[in-house]
C-alpha cells in the first residue's frame, strides 16, 4: 500500500514531452508582477525621452484645440473635423510612447516561457463555470498566496506613493502659482520621478515572484513514477513495434547496400550461402573495401544483381565465410586475408582484359591464416 501511495507521489521531474504537451496548452511559467515592472520601467523611460518634444507638441495642441480660429468659429460644420484632426494629431505624438510600452508588455512573456499563442488556453470550458470548483480555486493554496501577494504590493506600493507625495507635496501646491506652461512641465518631470521610484518598488516584488512562479509551474508539472514509466513505454514503443522499426531500418540499410553492388569489382560467394562484394580503389592507398555483405535471399539478392551488371563473381567458400565473419559494411578486408584477395582481384582483372577466347587458369584456393581456421 505504501509503495502504491509512493507511486501516486509527483516526484519526478518533467520530462522533455510534458513540457511541450502543457506548452502547446498554453501552460508556461508566468509572473503579472514582471510583466508590470517592465510596463513601468518603459513608460518612465519613454516619458523621460519623449517629455520634451511630447509635451511642447501637446501644449501646442491643447492651445490649438481650446482656442480654435479661423473658420472653425464661424461655420459650425468644421467643428468635428477640426476635433478629428486634433485627436489624430495627439494619437501621433503619444504614439512612440504607446510602442514603447507594448513592447514592454511583450517583453515579459517572452523573457518567461516565450511569447505563446494556444487555442487549449482561450477555449470555452464548462467546469470554469461550476460556483464549487470556482470557489476551490479561491481557496486553494495558490488564491491564498495570490492573496498574500497582493495585498503586500498593495501596502508597498501604498506606503511608496505615500512617501513620494510627502517629498513632492510643496511642489505640487505650487504647481497652482505657476502658468499653463511651465506647470504642465513641472508636473510631467514629477510624474516621471514617480514613476521611476514606483518601479523600483515593484523590482523587489517581481525579484521574489519571478523564482515562485518557476518553481510552482516546475511543481505543477511534475510526474509520479508510474507517468513516467507509462510515458517511457509509449516514447520507446511496444516490443512490436520497435521490432517492426528495427526491420525497416535493416530493409533500408540493406537497399542503400545493395546499390552500392553494381560498382564492385567482384562478387566472392560461398557459393549458395554467403555472398561479399569488394571494391578496390586502384589509385588510393588502402585494402579493398567490404561494399555489400549478406547470407542466403540477400546472398541471392547480391549475387543477381551482380550478373545484371556484369560484375565478376568468384566461388570460394572458405574466403567468403572468412570476409562475411570478420568485417562490416564499408569496412577494409583485414591484413591476414589480403593475400587471398589479392590474387582473386588479379585474376578478374585479368579475365577483364582477355579476349573471349583467351584461356585464364583460376588461381590455386590460398590456404587461410590459422585464425581464420573456423571458416574452413
Amino acid at each position: 500500500m505504501a509503495e502504491e501511495q509512493q507511486g501516486q507521489e509527483r516526484t519526478e521531474q518533467p520530462t522533455a514531452k510534458r513540457l511541450t504537451e502543457a506548452r502547446k496548452k498554453g501552460q508556461v511559467a508566468r509572473s503579472r508582477e514582471l510583466n508590470t515592472l517592465l510596463v513601468m520601467l518603459a513608460s518612465a523611460v519613454a516619458l523621460w525621452l519623449l517629455s520634451g518634444p511630447a509635451m511642447s507638441g501637446l501644449t501646442a495642441l491643447l492651445s490649438d484645440a481650446l482656442s480654435p480660429t479661423g473658420d472653425v468659429l464661424r461655420q459650425a460644420e468644421l467643428v468635428p473635423n477640426h476635433l478629428m484632426q486634433v485627436m489624430l494629431s495627439a494619437f501621433v505624438l503619444i504614439s512612440p510612447f504607446l510602442a514603447i510600452t507594448l513592447v514592454a508588455a511583450l517583453a515579459g512573456p517572452a523573457v518567461m516561457g516565450g511569447l505563446l499563442f494556444s487555442a487549449d488556453a482561450i477555449a470555452f470550458k464548462a467546469e470554469k463555470l461550476d460556483p464549487i470548483k470556482g470557489l476551490g480555486r479561491v481557496f486553494s493554496t495558490k488564491g491564498l498566496i495570490e492573496l498574500v501577494k497582493a495585498l503586500l504590493k498593495f501596502f508597498l506600493v501604498l506606503g511608496v506613493a505615500v512617501l513620494i507625495y510627502k517629498f513632492m507635496e510643496r511642489d505640487v501646491m505650487a504647481l497652482i502659482t505657476l502658468d499653463v506652461m511651465e506647470g504642465i512641465t513641472r508636473s510631467g518631470s514629477m510624474i516621471m520621478i514617480a514613476l521611476v521610484l514606483l518601479s523600483a518598488t515593484l523590482v523587489l516584488i517581481a525579484a521574489i515572484d519571478v523564482p515562485y512562479q518557476l518553481w510552482s509551474h516546475n511543481k505543477q508539472m511534475r510526474m509520479t513514477k508510474q507517468e513516467v514509466k507509462d510515458e517511457s513505454k509509449e516514447t520507446d514503443g511496444r516490443p512490436e513495434v520497435k521490432a517492426r522499426v528495427r526491420q525497416l531500418q535493416r530493409e533500408a540499410s540493406q537497399r542503400r547496400m545493395l546499390q552500392d553492388v553494381p560498382d564492385a569489382d567482384v562478387v566472392i560467394t560461398n557459393p549458395t550461402h554467403y555472398s561479399v562484394a569488394l571494391k578496390y580503389d586502384k589509385d588510393g592507398t588502402g585494402a579493398p573495401r567490404v561494399v555489400a555483405k549478406g547470407q542466403d535471399l540477400i546472398a541471392l539478392k547480391i549475387r543477381t544483381i551482380a550478373i545484371e551488371h556484369d560484375v565478376a563473381i568468384y566461388e570460394e567458400p572458405p574466403l567468403a565465410r572468412a570476409l562475411h565473419g570478420t568485417t562490416e559494411i564499408g569496412d577494409e578486408i583485414p591484413g591476414p586475408l589480403f593475400l587471398a584477395v589479392a590474387r582473386v582481384l588479379a585474376y578478374v582483372y585479368h579475365l577483364r582484359k582477355s579476349a573471349p577466347t583467351d584461356y585464364i587458369p583460376r588461381p590455386a584456393p590460398v590456404e587461410l591464416p590459422s585464425e581464420f581456421a573456423e571458416y574452413h
